[in-house]
């Protein structure tokens, strides 16, 4: 495995402005341009775009070690093998999107955006229809539905990462629906941070290769972590 940047290269940053054209949609697809593959052969990576003041900078954890397709891009990669033992305290952060999942009437299952979700139960406990309608001073605010909705996202799944999320540091803020072309709602990302001790260091390797939730193509679950210290 390679832990990448990739960045516009020096002196270079205005014509890599012109190649950079992709949105939240495109930019699995553009970055593939970085991990040439055989026809039809899945690309494993996933990645988080962290830009650098206006330009754009993406982290990258993938099986092959990227390669820029252009000179206006610079590509820094080392490999990855995070040493890992239990006890051991990381600071972490995590773009994700955190969905839960409901059965309908129909039997089918569907993903719902977390903070959706939690305004909705709230809705119904006021008998209410729209959140505009909520007029009174319990009202919860966004950040703090934001904060309540994906604190309980990310602590329900601290187990399977084999860690052990310290509540005190936890940081959930940054909250952002994503629309499609359509302005339909497509997905909703939420940035987290803070510390955490490793409980299983095999379940954390994984999830620090593979990501963490669903939306990977969109520049979600790449769990970012450094020694603290």
């Amino acid at each position: 495995m390679h832990f990448s940047v990739i960045e516009p290269a020096a002196g270079r940053e205005r014509a890599a402005a012109h190649d950079w054209n992709a949105g939240a949609y495109q930019q699995h697809q553009w970055l593939w341009r970085f991990l040439p593959a055989p026809q039809g052969a899945p690309r494993r990576f996933v990645f988080r775009r962290h830009d650098a003041g206006d330009l754009p900078r993406f982290y990258v954890v993938s099986e092959a070690q990227p390669s820029s397709p252009t000179p206006n891009w610079a590509v820094r990669s080392k490999a990855y093998a995070p040493q890992l033992a239990p006890g051991d305290e990381l600071a972490f952060e995590l773009r994700a999107n955190p969905v839960v999942t409901t059965r309908g009437a129909d039997g089918r299952s569907r993903r719902h955006d977390v903070v959706m979700q939690a305004k909705k139960r709230l809705l119904a406990e006021q008998g209410l229809a729209r959140w505009a309608q909520w007029q009174s001073p319990q009202r919860p605010a966004l950040p703090d539905l934001v904060r309540s909705a994906g604190s309980a996202w990310i602590l329900a799944r601290a187990g399977k990462l084999g860690v052990v999320i310290d509540e005190t540091t936890l940081q959930v803020e940054g909250y952002m629906q994503h629309r499609g072309k359509s302005d339909e709602l497509r997905f909703s990302t939420v940035d987290f941070s803070g510390r955490l001790r490793v409980v299983d260091p095999d379940a954390l390797g994984r999830a620090l290769i593979d990501g963490v939730g669903h939306g990977k193509a969109f520049g979600c679950g790449l769990l970012l972590v450094r020694r603290l210290g």
